[in-house]
């Protein structure tokens, strides 16, 4: 990489200032072109084939957790039960999107009881979720895209890392940038996520945190927009090739 003539990286100026110096050290050009899908949005709308949107047109501003694991991630079989006793216990509206493979681990009639205030679907528009008002906080793996996501929509995180560059993201979340929480002992249990829940959606903490994270998200816009450094290095890329 540092023979590269340029690297181009999916962030932003000024997310992290010692990071971005650091790669403007180490390469010969390093171009944070991010969020790229703030600066190349998609042509048409997502579908929304489950009614996640009107479905959250219902709930109030900042009192709903998403849940998702990413594409390819699912918890341990033994943190699903946890988590969904939690996500019960808590009394917190929940939307959580959860492959078809996997439904099979939630709790007998855990879906009925949790009927009006709690959403399981197979698949959710993720980037209109989090950008929906009623939003509060996103349960996740961690992997960049979705932090980027998350960041770009002014959502704190709670953090269940599991494998690669996921513990890293996470550190920075909850100690670095301080938008979001970790479970207690790195695993969910179901008082663990009563409490993460409680946490960012009702209290003081999570207050902060949507601060926080409205400073980057406002960042973040700034960069993609005409002149902005995202949209000025992504040029300086064009003019490379």
């Amino acid at each position: 990489l540092p023979k590269a003539a340029a690297v181009l990286h999916n962030t932003f100026e000024g997310l992290d200032p010692a990071i971005d110096a650091h790669f403007s050290a180490t390469f010969s050009r390093s171009l944070p072109v991010g969020p790229l899908h703030l600066l190349a949005p998609p042509a048409h709308p997502t579908p929304d084939p489950n009614h996640c949107l009107p479905w959250l047109d219902r709930h109030a501003p900042a009192t709903v957790a998403y849940v998702s694991f990413g594409s390819f991630m699912a918890p341990p079989p033994a943190e699903m039960t946890e988590l969904a006793e939690g996500l019960e216990a808590s009394g917190a509206a929940f939307l959580w999107s959860l492959r078809d493979e996997v439904m099979g681990l939630l709790p007998p009639g855990f879906s009925e009881r949790t009927k009006g205030r709690g959403l399981v679907v197979s698949w959710a528009p993720q980037l209109d979720i989090l950008r929906h008002a009623a939003v509060g906080a996103i349960v996740m793996h961690c992997g960049w895209n979705s932090v980027v996501e998350a960041i770009t929509a002014g959502v704190p995180m709670v953090c269940r890392p599991f494998f690669g560059d996921q513990r890293l993201n996470a550190r920075f979340i909850f100690q670095v940038w301080e938008i979001g929480v970790e479970f207690e002992g790195g695993v969910m249990t179901k008082e663990g996520v009563v409490r993460a829940l409680e946490a960012v959606l009702k209290g003081e903490e999570g207050k902060r945190m949507r601060v926080k994270a409205g400073e980057l998200k406002a960042i973040a816009t700034r960069a993609v927009q005409p002149g902005g450094s995202s949209s000025v290095n992504f040029n300086s890329f064009l003019d490379l090739v």
